[in-house]
């Protein structure tokens, strides 16, 4: 097998792997599927071409983790990137755009002009999250782990249903700026502002979300979090207040992971780091976490409760500036270890 070759202390190889690892998918534990789309981002684009730029900054990663030693050594995948997706968000993110310019400037999404703009932007989306659950299932169903890397915050859909088959229940640890409560977000069935509006409403093995770090949300998607019953928010000033009164880290960890169930998937999406670690991403916004509070939560959680899948989401790779995209594989490599590590308890 090509992993007994493999030199975790040597260079790593481009060879088209997330971490430059030599596992195919048949023989590693977890398998990482590529989502390359961001059709309906509203403000910044460039999310599509995450998973290229993370699987680049990710041969520079070295192996040694003290939070999960060797845990990479159950093998970790890379599952082929199907470069249709990207072909598909290209074009159709040229619709979103003028869907969203013509809201913008005051138009309505019952207008003529934009009627069918939304429609195939709404089809092209039933298509990516068929797509991305055929391919999660096809790995579930072979006993694997699997992670996704987007892409926009839409992407991970597919995979949540597709885990729904596979567990009766689970919970959801959600990293974000924003809540992603909106409902048809610019009209779009699938935004990027409405995967947990969708989550909760399709999937009804999922039994509670936690968002942590969230700060930026309209009053709708407060008064449906508190609607709902089954949301608990950690949102940046709770966080804030509760550092300014005293509480360590660790406590405020422990409080998160009480509110979740034995299974857990992990929804990160990057912009709920503090602007330094994603300069790039498509919605900044100041504050929310620094990268050694997230990789301390994700250590803490994965110590205490099993970890069914993830997700690493809206990273904006920029020509000029490698950090989001070697935040955004460095945050991946820590997800992937507490994943394997979680899972052998």
């Amino acid at each position: 097998m090509a992993h007994e070759l493999f030199d975790p202390n040597g260079v790593g190889v481009d060879n088209g792997n997330y971490f430059s690892m030599p596992f195919s998918p048949e023989e590693a534990a977890l398998v990482l599927i590529s989502a390359p789309w961001d059709v309906t981002v509203s403000y910044g684009a460039g999310t599509a071409y995450a998973p290229d730029a993370i699987i680049g900054a990710s041969t520079q990663l070295d192996f040694y983790d003290a939070m999960a030693p060797d845990a990479w050594r159950d093998g970790i995948a890379t599952a082929p990137v199907d470069y249709s997706i990207q072909e598909l968000s290209q074009r159709l993110r040229v619709d979103a755009r003028r869907v969203i310019e013509h809201l913008e400037g005051g138009g309505e999404t019952t207008d003529d002009y934009v009627i069918r703009k939304i429609r195939r932007v709404n089809e092209g989306s039933f298509e990516l999250n068929r797509n991305i659950r055929e391919q999660a299932e096809q790995w579930l169903n072979a006993g694997k782990l699997v992670g996704l890397v987007g892409g926009d915050h839409s992407t991970p859909y597919g995979l949540l249903r597709a885990l729904g088959k596979h567990h009766e229940s689970f919970g959801i640890l959600h990293i974000d700026a924003h809540c992603d409560l909106r409902h048809k977000y610019e009209g779009f069935e699938f935004s990027h502002a409405s995967i947990m509006y969708n989550v909760l409403h399709d999937i009804k093995q999922v039994s509670h979300l936690t968002q942590v770090a969230v700060r930026d949300f309209s009053a709708e998607e407060k008064a449906l979090a508190e609607e709902l019953g089954k949301v608990t928010q950690f949102d940046d000033q709770l966080l804030l207040e509760a550092e300014c009164a005293g509480q360590n880290w660790d406590a405020i960890c422990e409080k998160i992971i009480e509110t979740l169930p034995e299974k857990v998937y992990v929804s990160f999406d990057i912009d709920g780091l503090d602007l330094p670690y994603c300069p790039h991403t498509g919605t900044p916004v100041p504050g929310g976490l620094s990268f050694n509070k997230a990789i301390r939560l994700l250590q803490l959680l994965g110590g205490k409760r099993r970890i069914i899948g993830f997700d690493v989401v809206e990273v904006c790779p920029a020509e000029s500036d490698h950090i989001d995209a070697s935040v955004g594989a460095r945050i991946l490599w820590k997800l992937c270890g507490q994943t394997l590590r979680s899972n052998k308890k």
